[in-house]
């Protein structure tokens, strides 16, 4: 009985803020799968190692959770001002599925250093040193985002002093500008509540703040759902009812966001939208053994990400945190205090992260110019992907 062969793919290993995924030139794939499709799809889960009813990933790339389960592929832009074109795709673990429905902001921090150092970037825009600012079309969600890379001796400068919590080395910070996430044309707040009150058959009824900003999320009051908002990982991805329980929030949820039509949609939707809950701060100790004091932050936020709390703060729900806080009355901007907010310093399961966001009201619409925090990078491996040549 005859094999066919494996084949290889040039492909790049990154982390990019809290997340790892691999990373590809549009170009550089197979024929077949430089379109979207199946053939694209069944390349991707392959290379992550999905579907793996043992929730592993062992015979792929993928670390086996949310964060590292990730692809990336890029191009030069076709869009006027812009350098290079990001889709990304979230693979599940245990299911042969690619959602698309959404961006990563964590691994948005890493685009700009794979396009200047694929040549996607004109060389005039990069100079010998200083830092290059990368124009990206993020093209899951059609926004435009701007990356300020630094540069050393004409080439991207991943080490450096700059900490983010959720990752153990320092490295060279890049800071991340998520313009306009909300079109003026799109509502914000789909509802049009800032707050709702979301009916969950079988589970209650919660006060909800459910906005579209950097990525759908769901926020609720930790109180509401019987959490104090200081709990770490283990406290609830132990608890398969609990997980259960979120989930049918996410997909009561989504409906009511207009972004499905029925709960079965959900499943076909795991990556859109977030949810999370919130609640006042408070001291409490991360999962790396820091205390944290509650002069330290602004208030407490917990995400939930393809079903599993996440280990830090999805790069994109900060988004939505960033922007829901400077809102008056949101539920986000209620826990941080109330008021008037440019910014944010929010407690997650591995210690802080400060955004700001830039919100507008006008005409009794809300609008965003613009939401920013900073990430880190580096390039993990580079080299070739294999994969079985009849898996695409």
């Amino acid at each position: 009985m005859s094999h066919v062969p494996q084949v290889k793919i040039p492909a790049t290993y990154i982390r990019g803020g809290t997340s790892k995924g691999v990373f590809f030139n549009l170009s550089d794939l197979p024929k077949r799968c430089q379109v979207p499709g199946e053939a694209r799809d069944n390349m991707l889960l392959r290379v992550i190692g999905s579907p793996d009813p043992y929730g592993k990933q062992t015979d792929g790339m993928g670390g086996a959770t949310s964060s590292t389960s990730k692809t990336v592929i890029l191009s030069k832009s076709n869009q006027t001002d812009h350098d290079v074109d990001y889709l990304f795709g979230q693979v599940a673990i245990d299911k042969a599925f690619v959602d698309w429905s959404g961006n990563c902001g964590n691994l948005t921090a890493a685009v700009g250093s794979f396009a200047i150092s694929s040549g996607l970037v004109e060389a005039s825009r990069i100079p010998e040193n200083g830092v290059a600012t990368v124009r990206i079309w993020q093209a899951n969600i059609k926004k435009t985002i701007i990356a300020q890379v630094p540069i050393t001796n004409g080439e991207v400068q991943e080490t450096g002093d700059f900490e983010l919590d959720g990752v153990t080395f320092p490295a060279a910070e890049v800071p991340v500008e998520f313009i306009a996430p909300v079109d003026p044309s799109e509502a914000m707040f789909p509802t049009g509540n800032v707050v709702d009150e979301l009916e969950v058959p079988g589970v209650g009824t919660f006060a909800a703040t459910m906005i579209t900003a950097g990525i759908p999320t769901i926020f609720l009051n930790a109180e509401d759902i019987g959490y104090t908002g200081t709990e770490l990982q283990d406290a609830i991805n132990n608890d398969e009812q609990a997980l259960a329980r979120f989930e049918t929030i996410r997909a009561h949820g989504a409906i009511k966001m207009g972004l499905i039509n029925s709960i079965d949609e959900a499943k076909s939707r795991q990556h859109t939208p977030k949810v999370a809950f919130v609640t006042e701060a408070k001291e409490y100790t991360t999962s790396s053994g820091k205390d944290v004091s509650s002069a330290d932050i602004d208030l407490h936020v917990r995400a939930l990400s393809m079903g599993k709390l996440h280990h830090a703060m999805m790069g994109t729900a900060a988004v939505a945190i960033g922007t829901a806080a400077a809102i008056p009355g949101t539920l986000v901007n209620l826990a941080a205090g109330g008021g008037e907010r440019n910014s944010v310093v929010f407690g997650h399961p591995s210690g802080t992260l400060k955004v700001g966001a830039k919100a507008n009201c006008e005409g009794g619409a809300w609008t965003v110019e613009k939401a920013i925090m900073s990430r880190s990078a580096r390039v993990l491996m580079e080299g070739w992907v294999r994969i079985p040549g009849d898996c695409f």
